[in-house]
């Protein structure tokens, strides 16, 4: 197997809790349980490249390549902490979530996964992230009702990553669902906002000139907009709501699942690489990502940010 890979080396303190990932993706969820002290005993995606990177950097998780409507839950371990990060391109404003549209209806659906999961194991403790739009879910009520039926109390929170020492502006909801008769309530620490300058080097990378034919009118615009802000090095988006630069100051705006922030140095630009998106989403340096670089971005656009997952689970732990 090749990529960027250093293979992970995690210091693992005695495991109290045992956890599974549902939706595993890259292994951001995983990777905080694992910072947070947790062992990971199991991981399930539906998508076959998923699984085979989180495997690479959990070897000690039994691994399912599965569509989990289907899944046989008494294949799963026991464990005390389930995580989940169900579909959020069916919730998303980014995506669109019009009504009647068959594939976002499917993505929505996967939550139910978590309430089966549930069902099955009763694990102490479920931690669900998404979009914050997943509070807004028609059906959201009827999924709050389902979990609690089963025993669990909810307890929502909108977290930005910045917040957490990642150096990237990312909001997410994260449900902490516990089997008590009130919602637990976890205190979250507010960490320093770390800049992207951080993980932007400017000195590496393939540049080409801003100026050269077939360069659309709306990337000059936005350009133009943040050399007038920011100088001659700052970050611009290809797509979604910036129209101008970003300092190089401040965190990195969210990263998705395919290229979208670029970076400026006086007359030329590039796209910022894998190993920046991997920064900026507060994984490892050692962490292993597919060499193609589409692929690596499109994980890493999924992905749970590790120190905000890691600092979800330790205030549950301390609560």
């Amino acid at each position: 197997m090749s990529g960027l890979c250093r293979w992970p080396v995690f210091q693992i303190r005695a495991a109290q809790l045992k956890a599974i990932d549902l939706f595993a993706g890259a292994g951001g969820f995983s990777t905080g349980a694992r910072l947070a002290g947790c062992e990971v005993v199991w991981a399930a995606n539906h998508w076959p490249l998923a699984v085979e990177w989180h495997a690479a950097n959990h070897p000690g998780a039994a691994h399912v390549c599965q569509d989990l409507h289907q899944a046989d839950w008494t294949r799963v371990p026991a464990h005390d902490l389930l995580l989940a990060s169900p579909c959020c391109q069916g919730h998303s404003r980014a995506r669109g979530k019009g009504h009647g549209n068959p594939q976002h209806d499917a993505s929505r659906s996967t939550a139910w996964a978590v309430v089966s999961a549930a069902e099955f194991h009763r694990p102490q403790f479920v931690v669900v992230e998404n979009v914050p739009e997943f509070l807004q879910w028609a059906l959201y009520p009827a999924w709050a009702s389902a979990m609690q039926a089963l025993g669990y109390s909810l307890s929502p929170h909108i977290v930005d990553s910045a917040d957490h020492g990642v150096p990237q502006h990312r909001r997410r909801m994260f449900i902490v669902g516990s089997r008590s008769n009130v919602p637990l309530t976890i205190r979250l620490p507010k960490r320093e906002h770390v800049p992207a300058a951080q993980i932007i080097d400017l000195h590496a990378g393939r540049w080409s000139r801003i100026s050269r034919p077939g360069r659309s009118t709306a990337t000059l615009a936005r350009i133009a907009n943040g050399r007038a802000a920011h100088g001659d090095a700052f970050l611009t988006a290809y797509y979604g709501n910036e129209r101008g630069g970003r300092s190089l100051h401040r965190p990195i705006g969210t990263i998705t699942t395919r290229d979208r922030w670029a970076v400026v140095r006086g007359d030329e630009m590039r796209m910022i690489s894998a190993t920046e998106c991997r920064r900026a989403m507060g994984f490892p340096d050692d962490y292993c990502l597919p060499q193609t670089h589409r692929d690596a971005v499109h994980l890493l656009g999924n992905a749970v940010c590790p120190p905000v997952a890691a600092d979800i689970i330790r205030a549950i732990r301390a609560a």
